[in-house]
């Protein structure tokens, strides 16, 4: 089948996807979600979650001094501990762009890079022109990662068109000098199968990463939700033989929840996904619950919430 961008080639596509089985994939999901894990296969787990963690302060109070010690967080998660690994990646609105790489840079950070969200984060409500120059400031300033929202309003009207075509000249945009991450905003899409449907017009317009959330909408990242979403990427893969990641964001909070995303990941797209250039967990709170259970393994007992930095 021929998909040249244009409505007809896109609704003929999507329509020869196979129907989401809702209660199969609630019901996959519960019980991936009930399965356990040793010990030694814990450790690396949250070491793993860790170093997929996409560092994230979004508040309009962000200040330079908050991103500093953002980045150096992700840097060295824990001061007292050269073994953690760095974080994914840092995650800021445009105008913080410059700081945190700049601060990353300064502190041995560069293999970090400074993920910006644009394109009129969080709505999408916004002129293409606007949307265009915001993901070029952002690229100006260091941004190696573009997280963009998808135009939720014109792909429930079923103008696919017109967001694969948005998708596709912000593609063009990063070129070869950023990655871009396309955010579903899975809690306004409604139904598993417009999950579907969007992940596949997002990787089909050039996305290397298809994300759940802006983190700003609740149901955010839930269980069905990234399931489906890692079978989208599976199965593109066995088409075009091309490897999308997959970003849940939002209400992951504590280890439990990332290492249920783990196994998500393991068992429905496969090994391969398993590593920061095809996952990763958008996320504040969780990096200090996966490193006071990192703690615990290490010397047997809960430390305080004192001897992690309170973001």
């Amino acid at each position: 089948m021929i998909i040249d961008g244009t409505e007809s080639s896109l609704r003929a596509y999507l329509k020869t996807l196979p129907p989401v089985d809702e209660v199969g994939a609630h019901a996959r999901a519960a019980m991936l979600a009930t399965r356990s894990i040793k010990t030694t296969s814990k450790s690396w787990a949250i070491d793993m979650a860790i170093s997929m963690v996409d560092l994230t302060t979004l508040e309009g109070a962000d200040t330079p001094g908050k991103i500093g010690t953002l980045c150096a967080k992700a840097v060295r998660p824990d001061a007292m501990d050269a073994t953690v690994p760095s974080v994914g990646a840092v995650c800021v609105y445009n105008d913080m762009v410059k700081i945190a790489r700049t601060k990353l840079d300064a502190i041995g950070g560069t293999s970090i890079p400074v993920a910006a969200v644009a394109t009129a984060f969080p709505s999408g409500r916004a002129s293409f022109a606007v949307k265009a120059q915001d993901t070029k400031d952002a690229i100006d300033a260091g941004a190696a990662e573009i997280d963009m929202v998808i135009d939720r309003g014109a792909f429930l009207s079923g103008r696919y068109g017109e967001v694969f075509e948005e998708i596709s000249q912000i593609r063009e945009i990063c070129g070869d000098k950023a990655h871009l991450k396309v955010i579903l905003e899975t809690g306004e899409l409604v139904t598993l199968d417009n999950v579907r449907k969007a992940s596949y017009l997002a990787m089909l317009a050039g996305a290397d990463f298809i994300k759940t959330s802006t983190g700003k909408i609740s149901p955010a990242a839930t269980s069905p939700v990234v399931l489906v979403m890692l079978e989208a990427v599976r199965d593109y893969y066995s088409l075009t033989k091309t490897r999308i990641g997959v970003k849940p964001a939002g209400g992951i909070r504590n280890t439990k929840d990332a290492i249920k995303q783990l196994v998500l990941v393991n068992e429905v797209a496969g090994p391969k996904w398993l590593t920061p250039k095809l996952f990763r967990i958008g996320a504040s709170a969780l990096l200090n619950d996966l490193l006071l259970q990192r703690m615990k393994m290490r010397d047997g007992f809960y430390a305080g919430p004192s001897y992690v930095t309170l973001d």
